[in-house]
């Protein structure tokens, strides 16, 4: 069965705003947690490794990344927006 936040999240620029290296997410890696969940919205606990890349284009290292968000859901379940929570 699908994740419909999951695979928002799989395929969003917002986990951009969890790097602190300059690199990117690890798909592979993305866990979703549903820490809270309405009708219209949930609260999202998202972890991730941020693949670094070094001078030579060769990935420099992992950091781990995570954060909140609160995502509003449409009535099948689908994402609309997303709020990064601090």
């Amino acid at each position: 069965m699908s994740n419909p936040i999951h695979e928002f999240f799989a395929r969003s620029a917002d986990l951009g705003q969890l790097c602190t290296q300059n690199g990117w997410p690890d798909n592979d890696s993305l866990r979703v947690e549903i820490l809270e969940r309405a009708a219209t919205w949930a609260r999202c606990a998202v972890s991730f490794e941020e693949i670094v890349v070094g001078g030579a284009g060769c990935v420099a290292g992992r950091v781990l990344c995570w954060g909140r968000f609160r995502v509003e859901l449409d009535e099948t379940g689908g994402v609309t927006a997303t709020l990064r929570e601090m």
